[in-house]
């Protein structure tokens, strides 16, 4: 069963490619990225085996402000984030949560942050279908 909210879509490159188109669209969209996390990396670390798993934390002030705004609490949810990982048969995935669920589950007026929400859903789209196309 999917979780509630999460968008994720099958990659036809790698873990490491999918998750470098997807943050060089992010910064060429002129966002900020925030953080890259190797959760395997750490895994390793630690002594413990996982598949590619890599987490990119972004955003931009001008559509996540105005979310904030509205309640403050999405803020919990703000940036964004956007998980690649590889599951046991080797295939690539790239989840996020969608933007519009975001919006539910903090309750906020749907009237008055649905530009914004709409916005953001747009891009996430277009950058995700761009970092999991076949090469």
């Amino acid at each position: 069963m999917a979780a509630d909210g999460l968008i994720t879509i099958r990659s036809g490159s790698g873990p490491e490619e999918t998750m470098n188109k997807f943050e060089a669209q992010v910064r060429a969209q002129g966002m900020t990225v925030f953080a890259h996390i190797d959760h395997a990396a750490g895994a390793a670390a630690a002594g413990l085996p996982l598949r590619p798993t890599e987490l990119l934390i972004f955003g931009t002030a001008k559509a996540g402000t105005p979310l904030m705004q509205s309640d403050q609490t999405i803020g919990i949810d703000l940036p964004l984030r956007v998980l690649v990982w590889q599951d046991a048969s080797g295939s690539t995935w790239l989840s996020y949560d969608d933007p519009a669920w975001l919006v539910r589950r903090h309750g906020l007026d749907d009237e008055v942050v649905k530009p914004t929400v709409d916005a953001m859903a747009a891009a996430l789209n277009a950058i995700a279908t761009t970092a999991t196309m076949v090469p």
